[in-house]
């Protein structure tokens, strides 16, 4: 679609819906209980009109919201030509009216006021008369001269008395055109629904995913997100205006920010309204994370969309939460407070979003020894903002309201996402203070666990904190399902489940090392016969554990490797403990290199060759287990290079 289509696809469907909007705000009953109030007959004649005008008005709106674009495209011509034709009608009604004040009957080119009055008159009449048959695309412009009429009149030097009713027949034969007109088009709405209707039926949308294929269509085709956003926005900037023509010296009293809260919640009085705002926020959002990401890592960061990063969460958010507090019943006050919150809480959670954006990118400098500064510089400034903005806005929040639940809950948000980039700023400098060094640190991995289990820990205590205060708030104090249902929920997610990761990492780092240390080490004299590199890091081996299938790797990198499965990375059989004596006797014999290198002894006779490796290949057909042939196929499959990206993104991540 071009960009004046999509442009046009926009702005011509705002009008429907700043209808919809002004005709909810409508307070019918009020407009009933005035009527009775002047008149019971009154009340009785008109009640029943002002409510079938008030649901057609809507109906209408509706009908013109979802028209398609060409036929809202003609609509709107036809309301413009409409237009054109009443302020012609004015025009010719403005120059009777100052004849008949002038005075002058007689021919106009005579008099020289009259005639520069008539030409003036003349000239616009026909600007006007030829803007219409452009518009309906028609060469007959005669169709839309009935209001040159009077200008004919006093040229034929008409008496002023007759002006007046020829001013009045040419209005009269126009709405006569207009209403042949209309009546002519009366089932154009039908056919359009008929054809709608026929459009449906042949697409058979009587599956589901048909008909989610469907809406999905119409959603992009009238841009829905786009189309209320502009609508709030129109809507804001026009009540901004009026607030502050109203507000006066009263902003600078009572703040900025109220102020603007306070625009913000008269924007949100409908149900269209909230849909603008919840839009408008997820647009918002959506600008700053790729703000974020820019500033981050350039144009090229931005490319890289994330479905979780993308605005929709914060925008759901407020919508949840605006429909679950009642948000639309509320006094203008009150809204204004609650708003507040609600978009406290939707701040929160693109701040989150923010660092788990940022996270990454900072760990990664400092694992990949990256020394350029203003990279450097953009990672901890972005950290820093993230450490401190969350602290003020709990301090902000705390200070306009009281200590209950709900408060500490949003607190306890803003505490978390302090914590979670204090631990990342914690590793970060350990990756920088390993840079530095002449030596690497060996327990490096160690330490880093231990400050992510720390953080862990803080942010379950905080979770714990708020449910332990919920319960007994809920106990000793008011208690409703809302607070008890919130409980629960936090009570699972940010506890339950917090505990049972992290229980499970623990565990998980216990049978690693297990399985490390249970694994013989090399000796001097194997590595010498070895004589390879690591096959996780491609580092030189000083000291290397050796799997009981034969393949030697750092202890380290095998542990890590190990924290993200259990099979060996070259041949991807299962790393088990060695039982004790196997251990032991693999530590005290010589080096056995692995079977897959083995080959038959060039010295022994040709038919001990045959039978030694008949007797090993049925030895090894006899003890394979299960899944013996999946680990031939990850042999091969290595052998020939297919693993290495999976080993090379390993070792990125080391």
């Amino acid at each position: 679609m071009p960009r004046l289509e999509v442009l046009a696809n926009v702005a011509l469907r705002v009008p429907s819906i700043l209808v919809l909007d002004l005709l909810y705000k409508c307070d019918i009953e009020g407009v009933t209980e005035h009527l009775k109030a002047k008149n019971e007959d009154m009340l009785f004649k008109y009640k029943y009109v002002i409510w079938n005008m008030y649901y057609i008005g809507h109906l209408i709106n509706v009908v013109v919201l979802i028209l398609p674009l060409r036929h809202i495209v003609t609509l709107y011509l036809h309301i413009l030509t409409g237009l054109l034709l009443y302020m012609g009608h004015q025009i010719s009604k403005d120059y009777v009216h100052e004849e008949l004040q002038y005075g002058y009957q007689g021919a106009v080119y005579r008099d020289s006021l009259a005639f520069n009055r008539f030409v003036s008159a003349m000239t616009s009449q026909i600007i006007l008369s030829t803007l219409c048959a452009f518009l309906m695309k028609t060469k007959k412009v005669w169709l839309f001269s009935a209001h040159m009429l009077p200008l004919l009149a006093r040229l034929c030097t008409t008496p002023h008395a007759t002006l007046l009713t020829v001013n009045t027949f040419s209005m009269g034969l126009t709405g006569a055109g207009i209403a042949v007109f209309l009546l002519s088009n009366i089932f154009v709405p039908y056919r359009l629904a008929r054809a709608a209707y026929s459009e449906l039926l042949h697409l058979e949308v009587i599956e589901l995913y048909r008909l989610l294929g469907v809406g999905i269509s119409l959603w992009n085709q009238f841009a829905v997100p786009v189309l209320f956003s502009v609508f709030w926005f129109i809507l804001f900037i026009v009540q901004l205006c009026s607030d502050i023509m109203s507000a006066g010296a009263s902003i600078t009293h009572h703040g900025i920010m109220f102020f603007l809260l306070t625009s913000v919640s008269e924007c949100c009085a409908t149900p269209y309204s909230l849909l603008g705002l919840t839009f408008m926020v997820s647009y918002l959002a959506l600008g700053l994370l790729n703000l974020c990401k820019f500033y981050l890592g350039g144009f090229a960061a931005v490319q890289n969309e994330n479905v979780m990063h993308r605005g929709v969460t914060e925008g759901v958010t407020l919508l949840l939460l605006a429909i679950q507090t009642g948000l639309l019943d509320m006094q203008a006050l009150q809204r204004t407070f609650l708003l507040s919150i609600i978009l406290f809480i939707v701040v929160t959670s693109t701040l989150q979003s923010m660092i788990e954006i940022t996270d990454p990118v900072i760990l990664a400098l400092g694992a990949s020894r990256n020394r350029s500064l203003w990279k450097h510089f953009r990672g901890l400034s972005m950290c820093l903002l993230l450490l401190v903005f969350p602290v003020f806005m709990a301090y902000k929040i705390s200070q306009f309201f009281h200590m209950d639940f709900w408060l500490l809950i949003l607190v306890s948000s803003c505490m978390l996402t302090s914590l979670q980039v204090t631990g990342t700023m914690l590793i970060y400098s350990l990756f920088m203070v390993e840079l530095f060094r002449s030596d690497p640190i060996e327990s490096l991995d160690e330490v880093i666990y231990w400050v992510n289990a720390v953080s862990r820990v803080l942010e379950f205590v905080v979770a714990l904190c708020v449910v332990a205060y919920g319960t007994w708030e809920s106990l000793f104090g008011e208690w409703s399902w809302m607070g008890a249902s919130v409980i629960i929920i936090h009570s699972y997610f940010n506890v339950w489940l917090r505990a049972q990761s992290g229980w499970r990492s623990f565990l998980l780092r216990q049978e690693a090392a297990k399985k490390i240390n249970s694994l013989p080490r090399a000796t001097a004299q194997q590595l010498q016969q070895h004589n390879d590199v690591c096959a996780i890091c491609f580092q030189e081996m000083s000291s290397a554990v050796i799997t009981y299938c034969g393949h030697f790797f750092h202890s380290n990198c095998l542990r890590k490797w190990l924290y993200v499965q259990e099979t060996c990375p070259m041949c991807h059989q299962t790393v088990r403990p060695t039982p004790p004596d196997q251990s032991q006797a693999s530590a005290d014999s010589p080096a056995a290199p692995p079977h897959r290198d083995a080959g038959p002894d060039p010295a022994a006779p040709e038919g001990d060759q045959k039978l030694d490796t008949a007797t090993v290949q049925e030895t090894q057909s006899n003890s394979v287990t299960p899944d013996d042939t999946e680990q031939r196929e990850g042999r091969k499959s290595f052998e020939n290079g297919e693993n290495s990206e999976l080993t090379e993104n390993f070792c990125l991540w080391i």
